[in-house]
């Protein structure tokens, strides 16, 4: 099942979301709707709240890039996050343009931390706890800011959020077009 996204504007993005357990009813559809929806949408990571659920659900899924080749591995790694929790960022930082599928036709660059220690369970409730870096770790960090009530254009300079007010103003009145289903605080 192909599910809405919701729009920046929408209070769900502003929320904290909260842990979910094993007996969360039909998880394992959710998690198959939530990677449905966004590989839909050209997504490489979809945030429960993004779907309007304010849990603590993440899942990611991308083609390794290798730089030597300059090309995309098959298959796409995935990984769902129930309940992550980021114990330590690790790394200098770096800029990286982002873009998210609840604001969408911007992207900025985005200072984050190159890598993290992450504790998180997965979709069989194995408990993970590792240091993990490049695009994993940035697109959890990403995704991981959205279960805290956080968006990526939070973490822009006041200038920058100066210069795409516009944009930002359009997406949050619900005047954007999208190739997949979204739900604005307007709509």
């Amino acid at each position: 099942m192909l599910y809405p996204i919701i729009g920046l504007g929408h209070p769900t993005l502003r929320k904290i979301a909260q842990p979910i357990d094993k007996d969360y009813p039909n998880l394992d559809q959710l998690i198959a709707d939530m990677y449905e929806t966004m590989y839909n949408a050209d997504g490489v990571g979809l945030a429960a709240p993004q779907i309007d659920l304010s849990i603590r659900l993440v899942v990611i899924g991308f083609r390794p890039y290798d730089e030597k080749t300059d090309t995309y591995g098959d298959p796409a790694e995935e990984h769902t996050l129930i309940n992550p929790e980021i114990l330590e960022y690790l790394g200098d930082k770096q800029y990286f343009n982002e873009g998210c599928l609840s604001i969408p036709d911007i992207h900025e660059d985005v200072l984050r931390p190159e890598g993290l220690r992450l504790r998180w369970y997965d979709q069989q409730w194995q408990l993970h706890e590792e240091e993990i870096h490049g695009m994993f770790a940035r697109v959890a960090q990403h995704e991981i800011d959205h279960l805290n009530g956080k968006v990526f254009t939070d973490r822009l300079s006041p200038i920058r959020k100066t210069m795409i007010k516009r944009k930002i103003n359009d997406v949050v009145n619900g005047r954007v077009r999208t190739a997949y289903r979204m739900k604005t605080n307007k709509k």
